[in-house]
């Protein structure tokens, strides 16, 4: 019987045993709910403080910048409603900008903001290879724009955003900068305190983590309206009774992710040629290599 090869790792992957390992407990004898003031709550207060820390140390970021989401999809869509809905209660703004090659959980939200809340959109074209030009999103840029979303790595056909010098465009013009970087996280050094970066979405289960887990970064000053209410969790960002098991697996999964990172991208640029190299010479006629040089 031929042996199965999974090649979607883009879209999902197994969860580490030692992720497993460190979030079992929070299952068992850590049950408690850590909004609670008793022993229990406590503990596992404990262990919700501790991921927090972790995945900032990680990032090089503050505690209180990290907020625990459902996914990635939920950190994408708290950071652009959030910016969006805070800009327009101050009167700062109305406008926002991102790519048309976007993750649905992108390109889909900011679409329903223009549509059903009347925000402006500009959506920016792409070139053959996936890339935004940064004059165009210069020019992009006006007194009302509040907001700027273009993913670091794109899921589908790997363009790498120059996110760093769109992070840079938008802070000499003073508007908020979020990148997707859920794709990216694993294998790209994330130095918050360096990047000219907002916001920056993280899915876990990307990097040997669970699925039902985001982060969403978003730097101390950033104001965001909540789109789940109705409790104080994550500073009152996103209510709803703390997910500690899974916010302890995100935060181990970042952790091996970033300790591993220079033996895995090895790894994966050594699968990555042999798979090219063998495609292209078992079909010399019929293959042709593209995608972001």
């Amino acid at each position: 019987m031929m042996q199965q090869i999974y090649m979607d790792y883009g879209a999902s992957t197994p969860v580490d045993p030692q992720v497993l390992e460190a979030m079992l407990p929070y299952f068992g004898q850590l049950y408690g709910n850590p909004a609670s003031t008793h022993h229990h709550g406590r503990l596992a207060g404990q262990g919700l403080d501790q991921a927090r820390r972790t995945v900032a140390d990680l990032l090089n970021a503050r505690p209180g910048e990290i907020i625990f989401t459902g996914c990635g999809s939920e950190s994408d869509n708290l950071a652009l409603r959030g910016v969006m809905w805070a800009a327009r209660a101050t009167g700062r703004g109305n406008h926002l900008i991102t790519c048309i090659t976007e993750h649905k959980a992108v390109l889909g939200t900011t679409e329903q903001l223009r549509d059903q809340f009347g925000f402006d959109l500009t959506v920016l074209p792409v070139d053959a290879y996936g890339c935004i030009d940064l004059d165009e999103l210069q020019a992009a840029i006006r007194p009302d724009t509040v907001l700027i979303s273009i993913m670091a790595a794109n899921n589908e056909i790997g363009t790498l955003h120059p996110f760093q010098a769109m992070g840079e465009i938008a802070r000499s013009h003073g508007v908020l900068f979020h990148t997707d970087a859920i794709q990216a996280a694993a294998v790209a050094p994330l130095d918050m305190a360096r990047l000219p970066v907002d916001l920056l979405s993280i899915a876990p289960h990307k990097f040997y983590g669970p699925k039902g887990v985001g982060i969403l970064y978003a730097r101390q000053g950033v104001e965001l309206i909540a789109a789940l209410t109705g409790g104080s969790q994550e500073d009152g960002r996103r209510a709803g009774t703390s997910n500690v098991a899974f916010a302890v697996a995100a935060a181990e999964a970042l952790r091996l992710a970033v300790a591993r990172r220079e033996e895995n991208l090895a790894h994966y640029t050594s699968l990555r040629d042999r798979l090219i190299e063998g495609v292209l010479a078992a079909l010399p006629a019929g293959a042709q290599l593209t995608g972001h040089p």
